[in-house]
């Protein structure tokens, strides 16, 4: 019986500690964090990519040092020195994903073309000369398993390698070239074992060291401008299947002067869902927000229309709607500049529909006077409503935005009497908008923000597509370098990112 009441209550305890520790699983589980930006590589960009691969491995294979061979067969000794790979012939590639892994480079049924010098010593014979060597039924095996490292990086962590060199035929030349070909048999043996021993870690070098080094190249938080800055590190580990490679990056703004003060993310997270194209590029309205909210974290939507910056009807048209407040405070002020002062009083909100994206802002207009001599004296306070039609755009690998103002209103603070006494300002100020603002919000957006790719890879043939709570653009990989020009830089030596 004491038994049968310790069992139910072990049984009670574990009902009530799953009862507890369900829901607290499935919030943490409700808390990971949406991607802001996330890029497909798919398995018709990864084709492009197996060419320049190709050549990258060839150029790492002809580097391959031997050491010299000494040895002695009977009466004879030879000594092999110089060795040097002449040509590589890998045309039996494939470049393809490894689910849950990383990527397979394949090579089989390849081979590769050798020299090297012999001196060989036959009782007080002394012969030198050149061979001329083929390796044949080459194969090699290599796998690479792509991680998220602790910034955040995408990176090579492990390499598995196996080669194997089915056959390997050489040829002497020289006067007694014939009567040494026996000599072949031993020769190649050992060349065969050596240049097994080579192939890996050379291809384990180029992977771990250089392929490292060109997704450095890659900005995982870097500067934007003088005033915000962006976090592209990875959220989690690539997610690799038979199809594509995905890339979930945080794709956040911070501003530069307060890089702790960010946005919450709450938006959409985006979907891809197309393969037909050789990289795609998805951002959700966070992307955008967070570089609203940077922005306006820094102060940038704050600026005063005065002097030459006002429009000469727009300051006659606010002196006649404002004669009579002017006269109240002192007629001598009729006569002095009048200013418009506009700051943006809460973070501009981005809103993606299928239909386009959309930014609307809200600031407040102070219309001010400024008396010589004297402090600026405020005359009306009123707020401006404004909606922008927002045009994404790529070139290359940089990604721009372009504002066209769509909806403007404008209400008075005070009371609904002056508001309807402001209607006449309604046409003058959104001129002046878009004359002033709008093109100097489209001065910082134009420059565009780069996106997480390597140098020397850029976007072509762009098409841009709206979901609700994202958009999503579909482009062509196009290689402005070689491979080894994106690993090394143009001058031979290691790039260096541009991180902060």
């Amino acid at each position: 019986m004491f038994q049968v009441n310790t069992f139910c209550f072990r049984m009670t305890l574990s009902l009530l500690f799953l009862h507890f520790l369900l829901p607290l699983v499935s919030s943490i589980m409700a808390l990971k964090e949406p991607a802001g930006c996330k890029i497909r590589i798919t398995d018709k960009g990864l084709q492009m990519l197996k060419f320049e691969t190709q050549k990258f491995v060839e150029e790492e294979l002809s580097n391959i040092t031997m050491p010299e061979m000494k040895g002695s067969e009977g009466r004879f000794h030879y000594t092999i020195t110089d060795v040097k790979i002449t040509e590589l012939n890998l045309t039996h590639a494939e470049l393809q994903f490894i689910p849950e892994l990383g990527l397979l480079f394949d090579v089989q049924n390849s081979s590769i073309s050798l020299s090297f010098n012999r001196r060989i010593l036959y009782w007080f014979f002394y012969d030198t000369g050149s061979i001329n060597a083929s390796a044949e039924g080459v194969n090699i095996n290599t796998a690479l398993n792509l991680i998220r490292d602790n910034e955040g990086r995408l990176k090579i962590n492990n390499i598995t390698c196996e080669a194997k060199i089915s056959k390997m035929r050489a040829k002497f030349s020289g006067t007694l070239g014939r009567v040494y070909d026996f000599l072949a048999r031993f020769l190649t043996t050992g060349m065969r074992f050596l240049l097994n021993q080579q192939i890996c870690p050379a291809l384990n070098h180029a992977a771990l060291v250089h392929m490292n080094t060109m997704l450095e190249t890659i900005p995982v938080r870097s500067e934007v401008d003088q005033y915000i800055g962006i976090d592209y590190s990875l959220i989690d580990d690539p997610v690799v299947t038979s199809r594509s490679l995905d890339m979930h990056f945080r794709g956040m703004f911070f501003a530069m002067a307060h890089q702790n003060q960010t946005l919450a993310n709450y938006a959409v997270d985006p979907v891809i869902r197309e393969y037909d194209r050789m990289v795609y590029l998805a951002l959700s309205e966070y992307f955008f927000d967070s570089g609203m909210f940077s922005y306006y974290t820094a102060g940038i939507f704050q600026m005063d229309i005065v002097k030459e910056k006002m429009p000469k009807d727009l300051e006659m048209l606010l002196r006649t709607t404002y004669f009579g407040a002017i006269m109240m405070l002192n007629p001598a002020l009729v006569d002095s500049p009048l200013a418009l002062q506009i700051a943006v009083n809460s973070p501009p909100k981005t809103s993606i529909k299928t239909s386009g994206a959309t930014v609307v802002m809200t600031a407040t207009v102070k219309v001010m006077v400024l008396p010589s001599g004297l402090s600026p004296i405020q005359l009306s306070s009123m707020t401006m409503e404004t909606k922008f039609n927002a045009k994404v755009s790529m070139k290359g690998k940089r990604l721009a935005v372009h504002a066209d103002l769509r909806r403007f209103k404008i209400f008075s603070n005070q009371s609904a009497l002056e508001s309807l006494a402001l209607i006449p300002l309604q046409a003058p100020l959104k001129t002046m908008l878009q004359i002033s603002v709008v093109p100097l919000i489209n001065n910082w957006t134009k420059r565009g923000v780069r996106i997480p790719l390597a140098d020397g890879m850029d976007f072509i043939e762009e098409v841009v597509e709206y979901h609700n709570g994202f958009i999503v653009i579909g482009a062509n990989l196009h290689f402005s370098k070689g491979l080894r020009e994106i690993i090394t830089g143009d001058n031979g030596t290691d790039i260096e990112s541009n991180n902060i």
